[in-house]
């Protein structure tokens, strides 16, 4: 399967040059660890798959609700890129959602790409992140990696019609260790990572720090 994903990556990365996009990546060498992780980023767009393209390890995939397994071509693209399926229907969990997913990871040494918002968000700012990503790391006894786009909203706004093409800041930063964290750190980890890829995020956006002030509670 990571054949085929080769194939798509090399693809896609190709696409940027058409739509005037330019990466700028800082901190690859932070994907350089032994074994599995779980990878969080922020997710602003369908433009976050070309910058996922630019800097994707080796043996990463995505977790993605069974519903997208049926959705046509862009189903089967991600059958054949080994994404994960969870059945969101059966349990609100988090817990229970990520245990099978965890076991997976572990016993084919993979690399989890999750988007802790939830869902796609071009605000200008970061979504309170949700606590799935958080139990898988947890329940794997693996590191996280935070990765932070800057913000699209110069270039790019759907709702306005706005495309320009410009520059995408990426940076990936060293692992968090999760081996001393108990279930009841859970929150306390989860508000820590997004309060340091929201710094990050407002750095590399040319954002004030005091720009797009939002509520910080976890889900």
């Amino acid at each position: 399967m990571f054949v085929f994903f080769r194939i798509i990556k090399s693809f896609v990365r190709s696409i940027k040059y058409l739509f005037g996009l330019r990466f700028e990546v800082r901190g690859l060498e932070n994907f350089q660890i032994d074994g599995p992780c779980v990878i969080i980023s922020n997710h602003q767009s369908i433009l976050d798959m070309m910058g996922l393209m630019e800097i994707l390890p080796d043996r990463c995939t995505q977790i993605a609700k069974k519903e997208l397994m049926y959705a046509g071509s862009v189903g089967l693209v991600t059958y054949l890129g080994g994404v994960i399926y969870i059945n969101r229907k059966r349990t609100s969990d988090a817990k229970s959602i990520m245990a099978s997913v965890a076991q997976t990871m572990i016993s084919d040494n993979l690399k989890i790409w999750v988007y802790p918002e939830g869902t796609r968000n071009n605000t200008g700012d970061l979504l309170p992140f949700k606590k799935g990503a958080f139990h898988l790391a947890l329940q794997a006894q693996v590191p996280i990696i935070p990765v932070v786009y800057s913000s699209f909203t110069s270039f790019y706004n759907q709702k306005k019609n706005l495309f320009t093409g410009g520059v995408i800041k990426v940076e990936i930063l060293p692992k968090i260790d999760t081996t001393d964290v108990t279930e009841d750190g859970i929150a306390e980890l989860t508000e820590r990572c997004h309060q340091t890829m929201r710094q990050v995020f407002l750095r590399i956006s040319d954002k004030p720090n005091e720009a797009n002030t939002q509520s910080n509670s976890v889900k």
